[in-house]
């Protein structure tokens, strides 16, 4: 596991993006084709929703995908919609 920002984890491993509050994982899992980070699946347990634990997880894929030159193709409604509410991020959408 590579760790991205204090808060963010690359579990390359397992495809995804970890981010761990109150002793809670939540997680994106992605994979990457060619120039792309393809944005599967985005979750968040019970505990921490409503808390913007996802929201701070996807900020930390974008940050990741901005500082490693790749594109992002939400797959996942939950960071389709989260994007769109982020025009900064517009840029990164493919």
């Amino acid at each position: 596991m590579i760790r991205i920002m204090s808060e963010i984890t690359d579990n390359a491993a397992a495809g995804r993006f970890e981010l761990i509050e109150q002793d809670q994982v939540a997680y994106a899992d992605y994979r990457l084709s060619d120039a792309r980070m393809i944005i599967d699946y985005v979750f968040s347990p019970p505990e921490l929703r409503g808390s913007g634990a996802a929201g701070r997880l996807m900020q930390g894929v974008v940050d990741v995908a901005r500082a490693r030159n790749l594109k992002i193709t939400p797959l996942c409604g939950y960071a389709a919609a989260w994007l769109k509410r982020h025009p900064d991020a517009s840029d990164l959408v493919a």
